[in-house]
């Protein structure tokens, strides 16, 4: 969902890690994402990141910081993103090359996608199709 007017996204995942400059590192070396923002506290925690892929984002930061935010997360379990992308072979393969654990290769199903699942070190799962949900057709 975008705003109707700017084209801006509405909705962004939010992911907390206990190695946010890792998963930083995987997101845009392994999957393509695209370092918008970070901002690091004075011991160099992730206190806010910004990785974007498309017109999307995903925010992250660091486990164990203060916070309402940070308190709701803590203990929480890993998280299921989706992103669409328009070359799932070629994000499959670059995903591959970096070492990214893959569960599941490059399929077509049967609603007319074709997608590829990926998990981060720290067991968040990460789905990259070419199902773009709400799109017309």
């Amino acid at each position: 969902m975008t705003d109707a007017t700017t084209g801006i996204p509405s909705v962004y995942p939010t992911v907390l890690y206990d190695d946010a400059k890792a998963a930083i590192r995987t997101l845009t070396e392994g999957l393509g994402f695209t370092e918008e923002a970070v901002y690091e506290g004075e011991n160099g925690t992730v206190l806010h990141a910004e990785l974007s892929c498309g017109n999307g984002r995903v925010m992250l930061g660091s486990k164990g910081r203060e916070g309402v935010f940070a308190k709701a997360m803590q203990g929480s379990g890993p998280v299921g993103v989706y992103v669409v992308v328009d070359e799932v072979d070629d994000h499959h393969a670059r995903a591959v090359e970096h070492g990214v654990e893959i569960l599941m290769p490059p399929t077509d199903q049967d609603y007319g996608s074709r997608d590829y699942m990926a998990r981060d070190a720290e067991g968040n799962v990460w789905s990259f199709g070419t199902y773009a949900p709400g799109s017309a057709g």
